[in-house]
């Protein structure tokens, strides 16, 4: 959901595997090898990865392939490449599609055109003449927009036994921009580590999941820096026993619901034993689809809608009083959503991070359980206190009004340690807490 482009390297450990095929057991290497696709499931691939503000994997596109790092995102559809000729930040390696024999610009019109970009908000349209580009323009909730050609190329899955080429669809971007996009450190563009590009992986008819035929994957995020683990395909039996909510659908086009997200029924939020006394009517979609609930490897947060970040707001700063003290500073807001934040030295703040209570997203028939070092975030850059001794600390739950949203969303940070699988053949979504490092030893992709 999130694009920007300014991520730390994550390295990471892609396996895929389509309906009916069991993984490989291959470890890949740092990267994930991405280069042709042929419109077939590839075969069981693991990459590691690792975590801290976004999730990268690094992939071969092309022929003879070429390296690039790709957000994975299962908020958005349309993959995407920073192409040669675009906006592409110093060090920033941008694809080049006259380097690629494999390489292939959609013509307008064409079906592949009129057709293939349903579910876009955007639908890919023809440029003007003399131009026969079919052209895509995508936008995202952090104010980043991308715009650019529909193209196709192989992209080379390495883990498996012999390496799998699939060739997709994909937006070959030539205009890029971001206001929001922060370095490792939350203070501006650091370009030197920016990435080029996404993997669209929600439910979409241009995901990589939809082209690649992938009906099951999962991942585990570990903590910090730790290698975790993404899984395209069957799991051959390493999961641990999963709680499963189902997919919400809704047949008929709302304006504010996304019908190919991973829509999830959000029953109640606990903060600690009290259940928040939030309307049943707050936490479901209303008439135009606004409220619906997604789980969503692109956005690092967790955002709420107003009426509920309000009463957790509320009763979890009362629960924690004794261990956090209050900012104090009413007109503070990190990164223009989170304004229940705390301040104290960083050793004080990581004893008590043991005891705040645990904030559980209730779903059906599963929860998300967010606890310790996962509820506050060290507010990058700012000190309080006699000579900078203080730092600053927000709940890790945003105001989805105030950041311009409609919807709940669950981000990544509050997946860490959590195996989550995205079950497209049951339509379903599977949480169960894990040791993500261990789960990558047994998978055998060490750090």
């Amino acid at each position: 959901m999130e694009a920007s482009l300014v991520l730390l390297c994550l390295c990471v450990f892609l396996a895929s595997g389509g309906e009916g095929r069991s993984p490989a057991g291959t470890v890949l290497p740092l990267q994930v090898r991405v280069q042709e696709v042929e419109l077939e499931a590839p075969a069981a691939n693991r990459l590691r990865f690792r975590h801290n503000v976004s999730l990268t994997v690094p992939v071969a596109v092309g022929t003879p392939p070429q390296n690039v790092t790709m957000v994975l995102d299962t908020g958005s559809e349309l993959s995407w490449l920073l192409c040669n000729g675009s906006y592409a930040p110093p060090l920033t390696p941008a694809f080049n599609a006259s380097g690629s024999s494999s390489y292939g610009a959609v013509p307008c019109p064409s079906t592949a055109c009129e057709w293939r970009g349903r579910d876009l908000p955007v639908p890919p349209f023809c440029d003007t003449p003399p131009s026969n580009a079919c052209r895509v323009s995508l936008s995202y909730a952090d104010a980043s927009s991308a715009d650019g050609v529909l193209a196709t190329d192989t992209f080379l899955l390495t883990g498996g036994a012999p390496p799998v080429a699939v060739g997709a669809y994909f937006g070959c971007i030539t205009s890029y921009s971001s206001t929001t996009a922060t370095n490792s450190n939350g203070t501006g563009t650091d370009v030197s580590e920016a990435a080029t590009g996404l993997l669209g992986m929600n439910r979409g008819t241009l995901s990589f999941v939809t082209q690649t035929g992938t009906r099951r994957f999962a991942y585990c995020i570990a903590p910090g820096e730790g290698p975790g683990v993404l899984l395209l395909g069957d799991d051959g039996g390493v999961a641990p026993p999963l709680n499963y909510t189902p997919l919400i659908e809704i047949s008929q086009p709302l304006p504010y619901f996304d019908r190919v997200a991973y829509s999830v029924q959000l029953e109640g939020i606990r903060v600690g034993c009290a259940l928040l006394p939030i309307p049943k009517s707050v936490l479901t979609p209303d008439h135009t689809g606004a409220g619906q609930t997604m789980v969503d490897s692109g956005t690092q947060f967790t955002f709420l809608l107003a009426d509920a970040y309000a009463a957790l707001k509320a009763e979890f700063t009362s629960q924690a009083r004794l261990l956090l003290a209050p900012l104090g500073e009413p007109g503070f807001v990190f990164q223009g959503a989170f304004d229940a934040c705390f301040r104290g030295p960083e050793a004080r703040v990581a004893a008590a991070s043991g005891l705040l209570p645990v904030v559980g997203l209730v779903l059906r028939g599963a929860e998300v359980a967010v606890s310790g070092e996962k509820l506050l975030y060290m507010v990058p850059g700012e000190r309080r206190g006699e000579g900078g001794a203080e730092a600053v600390w927000c709940l890790t739950f945003g105001n989805s009004d105030m950041a311009g949203m409609s919807a709940y969303v669950i981000g990544h940070h509050h997946q860490q340690n959590v195996w989550v699988e995205y079950d497209l053949q049951n339509g379903r979504v599977g949480f169960a807490p894990a040791r993500c490092d261990l789960a990558t030893q047994r998978l055998g992709a060490g750090a």
